[in-house]
């Protein structure tokens, strides 16, 4: 029996295309708005999975807006009662449910602060929407998996609608198009990935390494394995790796690398290097297809793929491993212990 988290990985190439050609115009509105508005910086409030997105947003908008971009402390909200001044700032809430209490805090604070609010929440008829002078609907359906994983892939395309129609660039908004292709591409990987999860799923432990727009990524498949499978799974940026973390790698130990062509992938290169002469077993996600003979663990993305949408479709490789360790350990991907669908935290 196919679980709902199965069922929803593959729904991604299909959400993702009735995003593009149903919320473009509503991407462009928003986009008008902080044009004129230029702020001066952006705060994003984001739990879970959706702070994974929050991570996307805060490398995209910072590297092609060239805005100051920060997460929001949820606790100077709620606890310390030390809410930073928003003046001339722009707060952006990221979330599948939009009910988390902590979350609706840093909203509501900005509101009362008269800075301008975007949500970006699959639900539009939670709470969130209420603290939000702009919406950005992702129209994903009901997410029922436990985990998320369509709501995730859609957070991170509306970032990057965001972010091209913001700029008004043709390139990036030409650049979206291809998206759900891609997705189905990389969903074709699922076989090779269910013999790696038969591989590893004794080990205990796994580290996540990438650099730059996939550093969101990392962190979002170690989620993902952890929440699912109950190995430790760690991300790490590939710099902050070499100042410490590395020494944790030895012979046997498996490590993901994320080497999407682009400004890291040199940097990512040579740490697959390091690690392979550490006896890492290294497994490789990277559209240079030149890096399969460095692992026979190599999953390959699409070749067409630009740098700054690769983490929306290197996370599925990520998902399907999830799925696929959660279920070679006995475990139901659909029933991980300890969580629920919605998180309330303060």
């Amino acid at each position: 029996m196919i679980s709902q988290f199965e069922k929803e990985i593959y729904e991604q190439p299909n959400v993702l295309s009735d995003f593009l050609e149903k919320s473009l115009s509503n991407v462009k509105a928003i986009a008008t708005f902080l044009r004129k508005y230029d702020p001066k910086f952006i705060l994003i409030a984001a739990r879970g999975t959706s702070d994974n997105a929050a991570i996307y947003a805060k490398y995209l908008l910072s590297a092609y807006v060239r805005i100051p971009v920060g997460l929001a402390i949820p606790s100077l909200y709620t606890l310390y009662k030390q809410p930073p001044l928003m003046r001339q700032g722009l707060l952006i809430g990221i979330s599948q449910s939009g009910e988390s209490p902590d979350v609706l805090a840093v909203m509501e604070e900005a509101k009362r602060q008269k800075c301008p609010t975007l949500a970006i929440v699959n639900r539009i008829d939670s709470p969130m929407v209420q603290y939000a002078d702009m919406i950005l609907p992702l129209n994903c359906g009901e997410e029922k998996a436990v985990a998320a994983s369509k709501t995730h892939t859609a957070q991170l395309l509306a970032i990057a609608c965001l972010t091209a129609t913001w700029l008004n660039d043709s390139q990036l908004i030409h650049d979206l198009s291809p998206l759900p292709n891609h997705i189905t591409e990389a969903l074709q990987v699922h076989e090779k990935v269910r013999e790696i999860a038969e591989e590893i799923k004794t080990h205990d432990r796994i580290l996540i390494v990438g650099r730059g727009f996939t550093y969101c990524t990392t962190h979002e498949i170690a989620l993902k394995i952890k929440e699912l499978s109950y190995i430790s799974a760690d991300p790490y940026s590939a710099a902050d790796f070499k100042h410490g973390p590395i020494a944790l790698v030895e012979e046997g130990f498996p490590l993901i690398a994320l080497a999407p062509e682009g400004k890291t992938f040199d940097t990512m290169k040579a740490l697959i290097h390091e690690v392979k002469e550490l006896g890492a077993e290294t497994i490789i996600l990277s559209n240079h297809l030149a890096l399969s003979a460095e692992s026979h663990r190599f999953l390959p993305l699409p070749t067409a793929l630009p740098e700054w949408l690769s983490p929306i479709v290197a996370v599925v490789p990520g998902q399907l491993l999830a799925l696929s360790l959660t279920i070679s350990r006995g475990n139901d991907p659909d029933r991980p212990r300890s969580l629920k669908k919605v998180t309330r935290t303060i």
